[in-house]
């Protein structure tokens, strides 16, 4: 070996230990850093001497060379990964739901003073005073509008379940244009990463930029991600390109679903937008979900995240082509109680007499033509007009209060319309079922967070900067600094012996 090996060997230990003090600063650098992953140089064992060949010199072995810096790489665990993705994907789609529930809620406002139950018990209450004095003028007005004030409440409730239908159909647009986005970036990665890694290199911080916008399009829809290798040259342990495609249940990609191709013997590197359809009727329900051309079933697609729990809110054609859906259904049970009440009530109410005997009674609510029956139901304006057209009496004379105490039964009476169960009855199920399924989404809200965040804090211990770790690295990696120099210097003392004191020559 030349006798200047030493201070190669020494100016090769420099240069390893500076690199892994730079990484060290670069990871306290990045401490706070959304995504960050912290990296590590790993060092490895420089060729010794000498190489394995047949002209080698006789030594009884071979003697070190030295160090020199591998690879930097990242400390990332792809089963977390796979793991936080799934349950952030679970976490996306309970809180959407609850929210959306937490709105329904509010709007029906039950119990309260000020909620249809209420309202209804005060129309009801009217009709027994009306019983009791039937041609008190008075109590015929409170009717009227005990009447029309449930009337507008159903009104009320209709036009607001629509307006905030309205507001999701746009954060579901919203929520697929931030999805399409994200894929095209994931994309853009994925050509940049190709370019790097063919020469070898690690794209660490475009891996990181790359977990992270997948971190974020796993909390809109359920994925499934698949690594690939970019080049035949690309180092062993770098991360490659990766295919997404949307998941199943289980985790499992649909068939014909890619959203972001890196598979290169499949083609060349692409992403596929998402889009939704919507019906012109049934509540312009959404009807599927298209990916490359694809059409995917509301049902399967995406088990989980924040896309799947708006449409479950919002409303979707289901397979029997009917719409299903949360904020449809409350809708529907609506129209089907205002419709049956009003039946009911006209049915008695046209039955009875009003003060002005020598008229027919008139049906004591109308259902706007075209309109649904919750959103279209109010008072007969002639009735409001004039009360004394409210038929209180069974026929046996202006004293008669019978049809008013009648007419205060339908609220209690079952309804072959309502499956055999009174106004007051159904109305109950239905808040009941809204409260039931209010409480499984924030439950669920709870236990996904919970799970997410214990997966998430795993995946951090391996993958976060630890500042006292970073800072033990740093003494270390300056202690080795200090030792190699003090070895170049060793070396140095050595070749200047040699050089400037060994012997006079041609004095």
């Amino acid at each position: 070996m030349s006798t200047f090996h030493g201070l190669e060997m020494a100016k090769q230990a420099l240069f390893a230990q500076q690199s892994a003090l730079y990484t060290t600063g670069h990871n306290i650098s990045n401490a706070n850093t959304e995504g960050y992953t912290r990296q590590r140089v790993n060092f490895e064992t420089a060729s010794p001497f000498p190489p394995a060949s047949r002209n080698r010199p006789e030594m009884a072995g071979q003697m070190g060379t030295g160090v020199e810096t591998g690879t930097v790489q990242r400390i990332r665990n792809q089963f977390l990964d796979h793991q936080f993705r799934a349950e952030n994907s679970a976490s996306g789609y309970w809180e959407t739901k609850a929210d959306a529930l937490s709105r329904m809620e509010s709007l029906m406002n039950e119990p309260s003073e000020t909620g249809l139950s209420e309202t209804m018990d005060q129309f009801w209450q009217s009709l027994q005073d009306l019983s009791v004095n039937p041609e008190d003028s008075g109590a015929r007005t409170v009717v009227g509008q005990r009447g029309q004030a449930a009337a507008e409440t159903f009104n009320y409730f209709s036009d607001s379940l629509s307006t905030i239908r309205s507001d999701l159909r746009k954060q579901i647009d919203h929520k697929v244009d931030n999805a399409n986005s994200i894929l095209e970036q994931i994309n853009d990665i994925n050509g940049q990463v190709k370019n790097v890694e063919t020469h070898g290199q690690l794209a660490n911080d475009l891996y990181d930029k790359r977990d992270r916008l997948i971190d974020e399009l796993s909390g809109i829809v359920n994925i499934n991600v698949e690594h690939t290798e970019s080049s035949d040259s690309a180092s062993d342990i770098a991360d490659g390109l990766v295919t997404i495609k949307l998941a199943d249940d289980n985790g499992n990609a649909l068939e014909d679903s890619v959203l972001v191709n890196g598979n290169l013997e499949n083609g060349n590197l692409a992403f596929n937008d998402i889009s939704v359809g919507y019906s012109e009727e049934n509540y312009q329900a959404v009807t599927d979900i298209t990916v490359n051309g694809e059409d995917i079933q509301v049902a399967s697609f995406a088990s989980t995240g924040a896309l799947k729990g708006l449409i479950e809110s919002y409303g979707y054609a289901g397979e029997d082509g009917e719409t299903q859906g949360d904020y449809p259904e409350m809708r529907d049970n609506l129209d089907t109680m205002a419709a049956a009440f009003a039946d009911a009530f006209n049915r008695i109410h046209t039955d009875g007499e009003h003060l002005k005997g020598e008229q027919e009674a008139e049906p004591f609510f109308q259902i706007e033509p075209g309109q649904s029956a919750a959103a279209g139901i109010t008072v007969n304006e002639a009735i409001l007009n004039d009360p004394d057209l409210i038929a209180a009496s069974n026929g046996s004379g202006a004293g008669d209060g019978g049809n008013a105490s009648d007419l205060a039964d339908v609220f209690d009476e079952p309804l072959d319309t309502l499956d055999n169960t009174s106004v007051n009855g159904f109305y109950e199920s239905i808040i009941g079922d809204m409260g039931v399924k209010a409480q499984e989404a924030n439950r669920m809200t709870g236990n996904t967070g919970v799970l997410k965040s214990q997966v998430e804090q795993q995946r951090m211990s391996v993958s976060s900067v630890s500042l006292d770790e970073e800072m033990s690295n740093m003494i270390k990696f300056q202690h080795a600094y200090n030792a190699a120099a003090r070895s170049m210097t060793a070396v140095d003392e050595m070749v200047d012996r040699v050089i400037n004191n060994m012997g006079l020559v041609g004095r």
